[in-house]
């Protein structure tokens, strides 16, 4: 029989440990600072409880950083980070480049087919899913019923837009630092140019004519930028050409903004009086239109997706699943209420009684289900996407364009200037590029 001293016993303690510091997984997961995704980090435990062998790192950034990080990183496949947060613009380009990894293996329980289809299709690329929606979402408008009430008016639930500058007007007060309108400013494609590229399509306007001819020197879009400079020079917020969605709710949460229009996602944040002071005033509408058969409204998903350079793919894919599963919802339901499950992916969701209460729910599931990335526009397009065009070549020239309208917001030049620099550098961008 060996006797085994106390020094055997630390030795044998000291393997033990190395061994389990060895075994011990690091996640470094890149996200976008918004509620929902903060969120799910202070509920992270929940997962590192059952998997003790893995460890989670958060790299939390602002949205347009957080697309130039993923994105410089996958296409020079640097490995920084085992889980991104992309959107369902990046999705099928990069599933078509092989950068991202397969999720047709999650467990079954983790149900692929309560995924709403408008959202799943978007992140399927010939049958291979290649993210998990962390939420979807669709926009629409939000406002003060109180002072639609004051001013003796009443959006209505499809409105116009005339009937969003009606209600600008009647609700700003300058002199009580309430706007009509809050309406994304900041330069980005994904901040000014989604809103105004989903505004364009109710206007009649494209990004590209069926030859890949820019139409930024047509009417549709004259008018289309007209409006907004309208709305926002007149009832807008100063300093509005640096507002992006973080600047808005904030702005709106104070009672600063008469009418917000963006994400369904920020429904759950203006209606929690934990935040937002006027919690109890808000109605919800869809989408303003110009009477062409197309609403104003967007479709997107943020969504967590694992790059091909991950060397941590079984455990990734691990943490996917918990962040995007039915459990995942029950969890932020019982912690914060069902108002602040994240919205807009699972049928099940929608079929929830205590879902279904909120008065934002069947809003946002239309305007979901209004939008239509194969018919974005009243004429016809080459192009898939909404407030986006699905080629790679988009988020380099649209963050262009953004800068000019921005610009123009911030009256540094005028809207023609604006429009006639956006189809020229639009139209040198795809000469380039080949089209």
């Amino acid at each position: 029989m060996t006797i085994r001293t106390p020094l055997t016993w630390v030795s044998a303690a000291a393997v033990f440990a190395a061994t389990f510091a060895q075994a011990e997984t690091t996640l470094t997961i890149a996200t976008v600072n918004n509620g929902d995704m903060i969120r799910m980090q202070g509920l992270t435990d929940d997962f590192t409880a059952k998997h003790p062998d893995i460890k989670v790192e958060w790299v939390t950034l602002e949205e347009n950083v957080l697309r130039q990080r993923v994105t410089q990183d996958i296409a020079a496949k640097g490995g920084q980070f085992d889980v991104m947060t992309i959107g369902t613009y990046e999705v099928p380009i990069w599933g078509a480049q092989n950068w991202l990894v397969s999720l047709n293996d999650l467990p079954a329980e983790w149900d692929a087919d309560d995924i709403l289809p408008a959202i799943r299709g978007g992140l399927t690329v010939d049958g291979e899913l290649y993210a998990a929606p962390f939420y979807g979402e669709s926009s629409m408008v939000m406002y003060r019923k109180d002072l639609m009430e004051a001013a003796g008016l009443q959006m209505p639930d499809a409105p116009t837009w005339a009937d969003i500058e009606k209600a600008a007007a009647a609700m700003t007060d300058k002199a009580n630092d309430v706007y009509g309108i809050c309406l994304r400013g900041k330069a980005g494609w994904g901040e000014n140019m989604a809103f105004l590229s989903a505004m364009s399509n109710s206007f009649g306007a494209r990004w590209f004519d069926e030859n890949w001819t820019a139409q930024f020197d047509q009417p549709e879009w004259k008018t289309t930028l007209d409006t907004y400079m309208n709305l926002m020079t007149n009832y807008g917020p100063p300093g509005a050409s640096t507002n992006g969605f973080n600047e808005n709710l904030s702005l709106f949460q104070q009672g600063k903004c008469g009418m917000w229009i963006d994400a369904t996602v920020a429904a759950s944040f203006v209606t929690n009086p934990k935040d937002s002071t006027v919690a109890d005033k808000v109605g919800f509408a869809l989408a303003a239109d110009a009477g062409l058969g197309k609403r104003g409204n967007w479709l997107w998903a943020w969504s967590l997706a694992i790059p091909a350079g991950s060397d941590a793919t079984d455990e990734a894919k691990k943490f996917v699943a918990w962040a995007t599963s039915k459990e995942y919802t029950a969890l932020v339901a019982a912690n914060e209420g069902w108002a602040n499950v994240p919205p807009g992916t699972r049928t099940s969701l929608y079929e929830n009684p205590e879902y279904a209460k909120l008065p934002f729910a069947q809003m946002t599931l239309d305007s979901i289900n209004s939008a239509d990335p194969n018919a974005p526009t009243v004429k016809p397009v080459p192009y898939t996407g909404v407030q986006f065009v699905a080629i790679p070549e988009f988020a380099g020239i649209a963050t262009q364009v953004g800068q000019e309208f921005s610009a123009a917001l911030a009256g540094q030049q005028t809207v023609d200037e604006a429009l006639a620099k956006a189809q020229a550098l639009t139209t040198d961008e795809m000469e380039a590029a080949g089209y």
